[in-house]
């Protein structure tokens, strides 16, 4: 049982700055089994000196500086620690400064040089000071550092930090380059004298400018290398700020960063001893093995507790469920299953439907317990067709795991939709549309179509068109798909002059849903005889025929000042031929002159009017009379003009008014 040393130990290698320092094994005994923990302290002995970053070091030093300046001196290292690690400072004797030695957080020490009489450049250029540097050991291990100062002229304005301390913490896991601190200083010189760069204080260790970085322009204090809370908690971490000045002045602050402990390190499990064989005959809670579980992570992240390590398993990864529109509400439509190979309350498995939707909540609901899904209102497949939700399932673990699962409800159609009739657009308010055919037109000629939808999809929203009813079921014809009504025949005079169709739209589905259009064709021979019609057909109190009569109220007013115009510039002539001869004689020659340029005024219904039937109404500047010109579908001459006076602008026709600038019409004329 004796334990002894198998090589030479080195704690500085072994431990670092870690006091105290210990080895831990564990002894196990048999017969019977127990377990025995045991630690061995390595004590440390004085053998490394203190050593300094350099042999040398150079201050310049304004003398406008007051007494009481402090200076902060490159610290010396010592690996050993305790009393062994260095201890105090010694500064060579000298009239104007002392040394003040302070201890940091973590025990070291370092050492600042504070000026007690203000140095005068003119008596004194420079001083040469000797750092001496001491352990605790027995007899005392040393280090020497030369200190020279020089006295030189500096601006009257240092630096001035905005605070003294400044405080961050990082987790250990930070990523390089990201942001600890950003540290601020002013300065009230102007030019280089108020530039500021920040650098690291010269007592501040390497270890810590290894870790991190320090922008000099910016003041932004960087990570640099990997933290790690297990190995070091807090940084204190000393800055300057200096000026640009020929004499830089220098302002200190301190920035303590606490590192944050993460969850970086995975429990370790040791099978520390394991009894066997196993007699057959050994009582129950018989030891058989004994087990240990560590974790270096401290806090919750170290607490360890035998894990719950397998997540529920659904049967499959996505479900695609089909809902008949209009169904009814509260009905099941899926059940999502899964297991868990766990035992206990691990193994107990819970299912959430996911809000990803906030609408979902009244749509859907889910059994927590057995995973069932439900439907809790009726569905229509026309307002939305597809809705994809997730589903969480999650075990009942101290650490719960959990799987996520996606279902896709998709609403089937019915045939829930009549064709709806867009033209002729069914108004109970007015009568019917009227469209014009005109006589002799030939078979096949297409008159008009009837336009329709239906809001179901598929099969359901196939519309056909069938002539249900007419005045003359042998003149026209509708199209089976299309809706597209044609004459059958070529149209007779003895035909009669108006025709009352109506068309029977029907979808495709089951059952069948129907609906109606009544069309009425008129059959004119003269453009008087559709305007008497549609004068009849048309509302009473419709707006449109107002527009037509300010239309031609504007012809009439440009033409007159189009007359005008011509008649002042006849006047004009008429001058001219009085000074002139040759003007009368060419003048009489001239009587007639070209018509002006034409105005056109269109007004157009909507509607399936035959493009070929259409009037022109020629109006001369100043006339109160009217031409009718009427053309038959498909022939480029006037059947014959009438005189008449335009009263309203009827909708179904394209209406061309023509209005030129000529000469005054004569009383025989």
């Amino acid at each position: 049982g004796t334990l002894l040393v198998n090589e030479r130990i080195d704690r500085e290698e072994l431990c670092g700055a870690l006091s105290p320092c210990s080895l831990s094994f564990e002894i196990v005994v048999e017969n019977p089994l127990e377990l025995y923990s045991g630690t061995v302290e390595i004590q440390d002995i004085n053998d490394n000196d203190p050593v300094f970053p350099s042999s040398q070091a150079r201050l310049e030093i304004s003398e406008s500086v007051a007494a009481g300046a402090r200076f902060p001196l490159e610290s010396a290292q010592d690996p050993d620690v305790g009393i062994n690690s260095l201890q105090t400072y010694q500064l060579s004797a000298n009239p104007n400064f002392a040394l003040d030695v302070q201890t940091r957080v973590d025990g070291s020490k370092y050492a600042e040089l504070v000026l007690e009489k203000e140095l005068d450049r003119e008596e004194q250029r420079e001083l040469n000071l000797v750092l001496t540097a001491l352990d605790g050991g027995s007899p005392p291990r040393s280090a020497h550092v030369q200190i020279h100062i020089d006295v030189v002229d500096a601006n009257d304005n240092a630096p001035v930090f905005n605070q003294s301390t400044y405080k961050a913490s990082v987790r250990e896991n930070t990523a390089s380059g990201t942001l600890v601190a950003r540290i601020s200083a002013y300065d009230l010189d102007d030019g280089p004298n108020g530039d500021i760069v920040y650098s690291f204080s010269s007592h501040t260790p390497a270890k810590v400018r290894e870790l991190f970085a320090l922008d000099s322009a910016t003041g932004e204090l960087r990570v640099k290398g990997q933290l790690d809370y297990e190995e070091t908690k807090l940084y204190e971490i000393y800055l300057q700020a200096k000026d640009k000045g020929a004499v830089p002045g220098v302002a200190h602050c301190k920035v303590l960063v606490e590192v944050v402990d993460v969850n970086d390190n995975a429990p370790e499990v040791t099978v520390t001893s394991v009894y066997s064989p196993v007699p057959e005959d050994a009582a129950p809670g018989t030891v058989v093995a004994l087990l240990s579980v560590t974790d270096l992570d401290s806090h919750d992240n170290g607490l360890v507790n035998y894990v719950n390590d397998n997540a529920p398993k659904t049967s499959q990864d996505s479900y695609d469920v089909y809902v008949l529109e209009n169904n009814m509400p509260g009905i099941p439509i899926l059940n999502v299953s899964a297991t868990d190979p766990d035992l206990g309350r691990n193994a107990h498995l819970s299912y959430t439907l996911l809000q990803g939707d906030l609408t979902f909540g009244h749509l859907f609901s889910i059994n927590r317990e057995n995973g069932t899904l439900y439907l809790l209102t009726s569905l229509d497949h026309e307002d939305q067709v597809e809705f994809s939700m997730m589903v969480q399932v999650q075990d009942g673990g101290f650490s719960p795991l959990a799987t996520n699962v996606s279902v896709s409800v998709f609403v089937t159609d019915l045939n829930d939709n009549a064709p709806m009739v867009l033209y002729p657009h069914p108004n109970t308010t007015t009568t019917t549309y009227t469209d014009v055919v005109a006589p002799g037109t030939p078979a096949g000629h297409m008159v008009t179509k009837v336009v329709a939808v239906d809001a179901d999809a598929g099969y359901n929203a196939w519309i056909s068109y069938t002539l249900l009813q007419a005045t003359d079921p042998s003149l026209f014809s509708v199209g089976l798909h299309s809706g597209e009504i044609f004459t059958a025949r070529q149209l007779r005079e003895d035909d009669a002059p108006e025709h009352t169709l109506v068309i029977l739209l029907k979808d495709h589905g089951e059952p069948v849903l129907s609906t109606s259009a009544t069309i009425s064709i008129s059959v004119a021979e003269m453009v008087k005889e559709v305007l008497t019609d549609l004068t009849d057909v048309a509302p009473a109190n419709d707006p449109r025929r107002h527009v037509t009569f300010y239309l031609i109220l504007a012809v009439i007013l440009v033409s007159a000042a189009f007359f005008i115009t011509m008649l002042s510039v006849g006047i004009f002539k008429c001058y001219k031929w009085r000074q002139s001869k040759e003007l009368y004689n060419s003048s009489r020659s001239t009587t007639y002159r070209t018509p002006g340029p034409f105005h056109h005024i269109d007004a157009v219904r909507g509607g399936f009017t035959p493009p070929s039937f259409y009037h022109q109404v020629y109006l001369t500047t100043d006339s109160r009379q009217s031409d009718l010109l009427c053309k038959k579908p498909f022939t480029s001459s006037p059947l014959g003009s009438r005189q008449g006076t335009i009263r309203n602008g009827e909708p179904g026709l394209y209406h061309q008014i023509v209005g030129t600038a000529s000469r005054l019409p004569t009383p025989a004329e």
